[in-house]
């Protein structure tokens, strides 16, 4: 682990103590904001901080299993550490979905006074405006470090002051209509938003734990690539990605000329990585197997000057997401397609 990723770690895990620490004044503040007003819209949003305060320490164990150095039990490092508190968090936002569905049907059907409207209003808005702030920077600072317990923190919480909203503009409606119900409304709807959060969470993560292919960080790289794409480049093939936190691991098939010696292979193989590293972040590991130009893809190979050219240059593979995740070389197919045409010839 280099200097910077091991900085980078420990900013992530005190920004996520802090979190931890603000979703917990924030669940006392609107558990007091109910104990004034009644309110059930109230109470179940100070169930959901309930959900917050346990996600917020949950995703800093997880980000502290995370910066660990590797091991060798664990070769890879503890980066999946991240999707697993994803995955909790997640599930508990959809629970916390369900219970405060369950407590606005009851309260619907059964209705409780709401008294101080203006006071609850008051501080709950202080709250909504403290989560978006949080979430927003959590949600930055993830999107930086690549850390998907950052980005999920910074969803929820974010996702929380918009809930939030919809609760003080109920409280709102209450309060210029005396409507009862409009309390329980809200909520049940605050609970279904809540439940679709939940579930884009738990995907999310469950994508990452099955190390599912993330196909716009594919295809942002290969487009990185073939535009600084270097002469001595004839091919890229079998390119893939995995996540193990904030590290990414790449591997992919170079063809390079054939007759070039190891050192100058292995120069292309360093640009190449050193151009990923500088669209993608620091904490990086490359794995490139080089191969040897074939005769069949000289068609494709415009480089200049090439001493031991067998055929002229006719058109440049444009590099694609689909194309380049393929595990072969380009241009064979048309090998095997003359041979068929040839076969056919003869008989």
């Amino acid at each position: 682990m280099t200097p910077n990723v091991a900085q980078e770690n420990k900013r992530s895990i005190r920004l996520q103590r802090a979190i931890a620490i603000a979703s917990t004044v924030l669940l006392i503040v609107k558990f007091f904001a109910y104990y004034l007003t009644g309110s059930v819209s109230i109470l179940t949003d100070a169930l959901e901080s309930i959900v917050n305060v346990v996600a917020g320490f949950i995703g800093l164990y997880s980000l502290h299993i995370a910066a660990l150095p590797r091991d060798q039990n664990h070769p890879y490092g503890h980066g999946k550490a991240e999707f697993i508190s994803a995955a909790v968090e997640g599930t508990l936002v959809l629970s916390a979905g369900a219970v405060i569905i369950y407590s606005a049907v009851k309260n619907l059907v059964v209705p409780r006074a709401i008294s101080s409207i203006d006071q609850g209003i008051y501080l709950v808005a202080g709250t909504a405006i403290v989560n978006w702030l949080l979430g927003w920077i959590t949600y930055k600072r993830g999107q930086k470090v690549n850390s998907l317990a950052l980005i999920a923190s910074g969803k929820h919480l974010q996702t929380d002051s918009y809930s939030t909203l919809a609760i003080i503009a109920g409280l709102i409606l209450i309060a210029l209509t005396n409507q009862v119900w409009i309390d329980s409304a809200v909520a049940i709807l605050f609970g279904l938003y809540i439940i679709y959060t939940g579930y884009k969470i738990v995907r999310t993560s469950l994508a990452g734990i099955m190390d599912e292919a993330d196909m716009a960080l594919l295809g942002k790289m290969v487009d990185v690539l073939y535009k600084n794409r270097r002469d001595d480049w004839v091919d890229l093939h079998n390119l893939r990605v995995i996540k193990y936190g904030n590290v990414l691991h790449v591997d992919c098939h170079l063809t390079v000329p054939w007759y070039l010696n190891v050192n100058e292979a292995h120069q292309e193989i360093d640009y190449l990585g050193s151009l990923i590293r500088k669209d993608f972040g620091e904490s990086l590991e490359l794995f490139v197997h080089s191969d040897g130009c074939k005769y069949f893809q000289c068609h494709l190979c415009d480089k200049k000057n090439c001493p031991v050219r067998h055929h002229p240059f006719k058109q440049e593979i444009v590099w694609t997401m689909e194309n380049v995740l393929e595990n072969k070389q380009h241009g064979w197919e048309d090998v095997a397609k003359q041979t068929y045409q040839d076969r056919n010839n003869i008989y």
